[in-house]
């Protein structure tokens, strides 16, 4: 009964809505049907009585005139009739004419009017009844002789138009009725059937011994899957509420998810470098990589091994005969496997398509993307080397690989052809072009179908997903599940979703750097600045793409527009060089250097410099002292994936101190609400969050910085990890599920034939 009362009243408010609608829709179409009805009668009994009229008219014979009105009072609709003069005298009339209609009432009612000309119609009422009133000109030899006045019965119309009202809310009455039980009744009897089955079907035990080989026994093995598979989903939803992502809890999805199975992992950058210094000592270096300040933790809570290209000075020297090394120093979790590159293949592959064409091509910061047919036969080349190095690392025919970045677009593809059942998960860690921008590429197609050789492609916003199944769309032949939000090529399947990235949390870099004060005593002493200094931090390598000439420009025009921070605001710029052999990034190097060195000597006063760069290479720990110290961090990207300095600033702050400047063409200005975002091209805008910053209340500071720390330990970069491996185990649950159905499909055809 509750069902039906929850199911039934909605739904018999809304039919009776549609029958009051109804009603009145029918009312006025019988009601308009009717009326054409009688005006079409008067019209055809005017025309026949015309000529007769005319004629008696004209010789007086008011007998006969009568007589014809008698007639036309014979149709069962024409209830009297009468004849005026051109004067409006009467000349006949049958019965039941009151005066107040005859010949003098509408005389009055023409002078009332001021027309010249009686109207055609004109519904009254006439013994209590509804009537329709209709007059005619009599006319002989174009000359006008009278009027001929019809009056007919409208009562039945009115009958027909409430029969038919009562007739309409009957049946929406009873509709409705019916409806509201048969919906509660399939509701309640599909979900119990659904709910029957799917229990009958999970409860099936193994094939019973005197079943035939060949019957339905041979799907007792996808019955099975289907259980574990339930089963997997459940410890899934019971880990989603059993407290913050950790390496712990990684590995745990990993047992779950993937049963234990390592991963292998592909990216161009390495996590550890080695490099054999001046006085011939090998130094184990972190490289300036996004990429790998995200993946690394990973690696030590998964362990496996990470494929990446060997471009330490002593990396040769550090590696087994497989070119393996055990990493990190000291604790040995995982292992590199690094693959040589001739310096031709690394200008080709690395410098020239990957950095000069894909790079510039995904980035919206006004360089021009080069695409040369060379460089493009070294990124076959390299991504062929590549796919194999990871065929030959992993163990058994269906394993877990993910494929890291731009460099490597072509590597999903040459992977499926060599292991089909293989799980791969590619993440794209830097924007996608719209379909028109990513027209620009010659080899567009070439990248979509080796991008698609994944079963699932990730980004950091759901837009770049957007954008990426957009280009598939315009430039291949495939088709588009926008439900699933999925294309399939080929028969298979590829999944297309947002995986924003993060950093660890809790953060070991900020666990092992020293309090916020210390840090910022040691760094205030190492530029020479004074204890009340206000100081600016910016982290990034030289790269056109981060903002780091709008930043400064930014820092001018706050010290032009607020003359009290002159002498007491300095920004640092800590500049990792970067790809210096392409032409672009060497002219933004010495852009920069001018740059800073115009602005000191602007506003340069003592020993006090705005502006100082530091461009060199600095390891975690430094970085990370920086971030501690800092009073404001400006993260200024004209076009970021994500920017994980803007998290690692706020991983670094545990004092709840220092203001993020963010800018809004990141993907982390999509979590870290509670920075200043800012558009950084906006000089006025980013010059003003910056006076804000520095001025902002410690109490204020605190809550945003609170805000954001939280944010960052619940979306920490094991949870990024997490997800995919997840859907990873989904998508391996369900092919083993499609191999075993095809399989005993197989069996029972086999078994009939």
């Amino acid at each position: 009964m509750r069902s039906l009362l929850r199911v039934g009243v909605p739904l018999l408010l809304g039919l009776a809505v549609l029958a009051w609608m109804a009603t009145i829709a029918v009312a006025e179409t019988t009601r308009s049907w009717f009326t054409r009805d009688v005006e079409l009668r008067a019209r055809l009994a005017a025309s026949g009585a015309q000529e007769g009229l005319a004629s008696h008219l004209a010789a007086g014979e008011q007998r006969k005139v009568l007589k014809i009105l008698e007639g036309l009072a014979q149709d069962e609709r024409i209830m009297a009739a009468e004849v005026c003069t051109a004067a409006f005298l009467t000349v006949a009339r049958t019965q039941r004419i009151p005066a107040s209609f005859g010949c003098e009432g509408l005389e009055a009612r023409r002078h009332g009017a001021g027309a010249r000309d009686l109207p055609g119609e004109l519904d009254a009422e006439l013994d209590g009844g509804p009537v329709h009133l209709s007059v005619h000109a009599i006319r002989a030899d174009g000359e006008l002789r009278g009027y001929l006045v019809l009056f007919q019965d409208m009562s039945v119309a009115a009958r027909r138009e409430t029969a038919a009202k009562h007739f309409t809310i009957a049946v929406f009455a009873v509709v409705a009725v019916l409806a509201s039980i048969l919906t509660a009744l399939v509701r309640r009897d599909s979900w119990r059937t659904w709910t029957q089955e799917f229990r009958r079907v999970l409860a099936l035990a193994p094939r019973s011994p005197g079943l035939p080989s060949n019957g339905p026994a041979a799907f007792s093995p996808v019955l099975q899957d289907v259980r574990q598979l339930v089963e997997d989903l459940a410890k899934e939803r019971a880990s989603a509420s059993g407290g913050r992502w950790s390496p712990e809890r990684l590995q745990q999805t990993l047992r779950d998810a993937l049963h234990g199975e390592s991963v292998v992992i592909l990216g161009n950058r390495e996590p550890y470098v080695h490099e054999r210094g001046a006085d011939g000592a090998v130094r184990v270096l972190h490289p300036a990589s996004g990429l790998v300040t995200a993946l690394e933790p990973v690696m030590r809570a998964c362990s496996g091994t990470w494929i990446a290209h060997g471009s330490g000075s002593a990396d040769r020297d550090t590696v087994d005969a497989c070119d393996r090394v055990r990493v990190p120093p000291g604790e040995e979790s995982y292992a590199i496997r690094r693959v040589w590159l001739s310096k031709e293949e690394e200008r080709g592959y690395y410098y020239g398509f990957s950095n000069e064409g894909l790079w510039a091509l995904c980035h919206i910061a006004h360089a021009r993307p080069e695409f040369r047919a060379s460089d493009w036969q070294q990124y076959v080349t390299v991504n062929e080397r590549f796919a194999k190095a990871v065929c030959d690392e992993v163990k058994g025919p269906d394993p877990v690989i993910l494929v890291q970045d731009y460099h490597f677009a072509l590597v999903p593809r040459m992977i499926r052809e060599r292991l089909p059942r293989a799980t791969i998960i590619t993440f794209w860690h830097i924007p996608w072009p719209n379909a028109e921008r990513l027209g620009i590429c010659p080899w567009r197609r070439e990248v979509l179908d080796g991008l698609l050789g994944s079963s699932v492609v990730g980004f950091h916003t759901q837009q770049h997903c957007n954008n990426f199944v957009e280009a598939v769309d315009r430039y291949l032949e495939t088709r588009i599940d926008r439900e699933r939000q999925s294309v399939v090529q080929g028969g298979r399947e590829c999944l297309v979703r947002n995986y924003p990235i993060s950093i660890e949390w809790p953060n070991r870099w900020a666990a092992a750097a020293p309090p916020a004060a210390e840090c910022r005593h040691a760094v205030l002493a190492e530029l020479g600045l004074d204890a009340d200094a206000l100081l600016g931090v910016g982290v990034d390598r030289l790269d056109y793409t981060k903002g780091i000439e709008e930043r400064l420009l930014a820092v001018e025009r706050a010290l032009e527009r607020f003359p009290h921070l002159r002498g007491r605001f300095t920004f640092a710029q800590l500049a990792a060089p970067s790809r210096t052999l392409i032409p672009r990034y060497a002219a933004l190097n010495d852009a920069v250097e001018a740059l800073a060195a115009r602005i000191n000597r602007r506003f340069a006063s003592g020993t006090y410099r705005p502006i100082v760069l530091l461009r060199a290479h600095h390891e975690p720990p430094a970085i990370f002292r920086y971030l501690r110290a800092a009073d404001v961090c400006y993260v200024s990207s004209l076009h970021d994936g994500m920017n994980l300095v803007a998290k690692e600033f706020v991983a670094a702050r545990d004092d709840e101190r220092g203001v993020l400047v963010l800018s809004q063409f990141t993907g982390a200005a999509r979590e870290l609400t509670e920075a200043l975002v800012v558009n950084p091209y906006d000089l006025e805008e980013a010059s003003a969050a910056l006076a804000t910053a520095l001025q902002m209340p410690a109490a204020e500071q605190a809550e945003r910085m609170r805000a954001m720390r939280a944010m960052v330990s619940e979306l920490n970069v094991y949870r990024w990890a997490g997800r995919m491996l997840a859907d990873a185990g989904r998508l391996r649950q369900r092919g083993r599920l499609s191999d075993r159905l095809s399989l005993g499909l197989r069996v029972v055809g086999g078994g009939r034939s």
